[in-house]
This record gives structure tokens, C-alpha cells and sequence, in this order.
């Protein structure tokens, strides 16, 4: 994608707009598959050839191994990003909490931010407000921020310990998840590479699983045995 062509997307700011634009009554289902398969794949390459050139990710993944809690969040779609990364990094390291508004609110992790916490937030357009208000208040309490977005100049980037850029572009009226799930698998991965105790872990529910039942006797390794 060029310049011109990555600001003219960036334009179609609305779910509404995009369907506008890219969905044609003539359009066939042939077309569109191939449409959306080349632009997937090309968003995916341009934001792993980034984040190599930038090593954001490494970093990201230092400041996780560092911190004493690590807090996952993100409002609207980018919640599902959210419970993606801090189900993979519950696995193999403690103290990972997913900030839901559920079982745990912004409210409570603010009122007690450490300067050994970290929250990574996941943030695209069109950038919720409570979003941006979570992330600046935990910064402005000490906590580092790691942030996930769309753009170099999203809100909440020029206060962040460390920004992983992810290219969103798609054929589709919805803004692509391709990039950012191979992120949050890129991120969990260098993470646990370096965790002290993940084998251990790692162990520990294997035999859990096992022992409560989990999984679907037909498909699980080890009742195959």
C-alpha cells in the first residue's frame, strides 16, 4: 500500500464507511476472497518487517518479565485481543490479570498502581475514551505502559514505555485482527522463552487439566497413552 493509499484507508474511519466504499452490488465471492487474502497477507508482512526493524516487541516482552503484575486490557474489539494475550501469558506466568470491567475494574487496579506493574492496552481506531483515560492515569501513577495500536501517532504513544505498531488495513468493511493476534502470539512467545518457572508451569496444568477432566478423552495426548 502506498502513502496516498494508507491515508485515503485511514479516512474510512467508521465500519459504515468502509462497507461503503469497498462493497460493490457487482462484487462476486471469488473476488473478494482474493481481495481480502492479498491485503491480510500484506498488512501481516509490513507489520512483522516493522517490528523487526523496531525490536518494539522484544522490549514489550522485556518489560513483562520485569513487572511484578501484569494487567491486559482494551474496550470494544479490542477486548478479544486483550483476553487473547492474557490467556496465552496466564500460562506460564503469575500474577496476569485481564482488566474486563468484570472481574476486575480500571478503578481498582488505579487505586493501587506500582511502579513494578505493567499494563499492556490494546487501543485502535476510533480509540475509546476510556481506553485512553485508563492508559494516561496508570502511566501518571508510575506503571509502564506498553501499547498495541494502529498508528504512530495513536493517543496514548507518546507516553508509552514501548508502542508495537500493527498494520489493520483490510478488504473488509471491519479493520483486519490479522496482525494483531500474530502480535499477541509473537508477544506471549518471547515472553515465556525467557520465564523462569514456565516449564514448570507449563507441567503443573498439564496435570490439572488431566486430573479435572478438560479435555475431550478422544483428542487429549495423554489419555491416548
Amino acid at each position: 500500500m502506498t502513502r496516498t493509499e494508507d491515508e485515503g484507508d485511514r479516512a474510512l474511519v467508521s465500519p459504515g464507511a468502509r462497507f461503503g466504499e469497498r462493497f460493490r452490488t457487482n462484487l462476486s465471492a471469488e473476488v473478494l476472497q482474493a481481495k481480502i487474502i492479498e491485503t491480510e497477507t500484506r498488512s501481516l508482512a509490513r507489520t512483522f518487517d516493522e517490528l523487526t526493524r523496531t525490536g518494539a516487541v522484544s522490549r514489550a516482552a522485556t518489560l513483562i518479565l520485569g513487572a511484578r503484575r501484569r494487567y491486559i486490557a482494551g474496550r470494544g474489539k479490542a477486548v478479544a485481543y486483550a483476553d487473547l494475550l492474557a490467556a496465552d501469558l496466564s500460562a506460564t506466568l503469575s500474577n496476569v490479570f485481564l482488566v474486563d470491567d468484570r472481574s476486575l475494574s480500571p478503578l481498582t487496579v488505579l487505586t493501587d498502581v506500582r511502579a513494578t506493574d505493567v499494563l499492556v492496552l490494546f487501543t485502535m481506531r476510533r480509540y475509546r475514551e476510556e481506553s485512553i483515560r485508563f492508559g494516561e492515569r496508570f502511566r501518571r501513577a508510575g506503571g509502564e505502559l506498553i501499547v498495541v495500536t494502529d498508528s504512530d501517532d495513536a493517543p496514548l504513544t507518546d507516553v508509552a514505555s514501548a508502542v508495537i505498531k500493527v498494520h489493520t488495513h483490510s478488504a473488509s468493511y471491519a479493520d483486519s485482527p490479522t496482525a494483531v493476534a500474530a502480535v499477541c502470539h509473537l508477544l506471549s512467545t518471547l515472553t515465556t522463552a525467557s520465564a523462569k518457572g514456565a516449564r514448570r508451569r507449563l507441567a503443573a496444568r498439564d496435570e490439572l487439566a488431566a486430573d479435572l477432566g478438560l479435555h475431550h478423552p478422544d483428542h487429549d495426548g495423554e489419555n491416548r497413552r
